[in-house]
């Protein structure tokens, strides 16, 4: 990507008033939106029965989802995982200080969605929080039964592609903080 920025070929700038200020806002909530789009299709593919064992079993590992198994992937996982960032590199104008956050709020998403343990309290389901933002216990379940929640951020694809466990609102066996 470096060598690709300092040839002009990506959408990548390092002048923060290029754009101005409000874009850094609006670019780095596009690229959550874009980035979990990305991630809940893929993720489904993942999930298919013929690639699963070479190309995410390794993040499964564990049944119980766990911080260190938010950075278990198997080579292939995360090598198409990474394109992501590459690919939107060429087609969104992104700051690097708007693509550093989006890699830090991934990693700390993804480790607060493997606790183990649910930081919200359970009556944050009846709002919008725990409607539409991907939890702890949301991501336990899809490590429990493998056919729903494939979602990065966002509980949006889950709902509108029927991949929500329709119990979901009724769980409340996993310990909160």
């Amino acid at each position: 990507m470096i060598s690709e920025y300092n040839l002009g070929a990506t959408l990548l700038y390092a002048d923060i008033w290029k754009y101005g200020l409000w874009y850094l806002i609006v670019s780095f909530i596009a690229v959550l939106i874009l980035q979990d789009t990305y991630f809940y299709f893929i993720h489904r593919i993942f999930h298919h029965p013929r690639i699963f064992r070479w190309m995410h079993y390794g993040h499964h590992r564990s049944g119980e989802p766990t911080p260190w198994s938010s950075s278990a992937f198997d080579l292939p996982e995360a090598i198409v995982q990474a394109l992501f960032f590459v690919g939107v590199s060429f087609i969104v104008p992104l700051h690097f200080v708007t693509l550093v956050a989006a890699l830090i709020t991934m990693t700390v998403w993804a480790v607060f969605t493997h606790l183990g343990f649910e930081l919200f309290p359970s009556s944050s389901k009846s709002y919008w929080i725990g409607k539409w933002l991907i939890g702890s216990m949301h991501h336990s379940i899809h490590h429990r039964k493998y056919k729903v929640h494939y979602g990065l951020y966002f509980t949006f694809w889950d709902k509108l592609l029927g991949t929500e466990d329709p119990n979901y609102e009724n769980e409340t066996h996993i310990r909160e903080f």
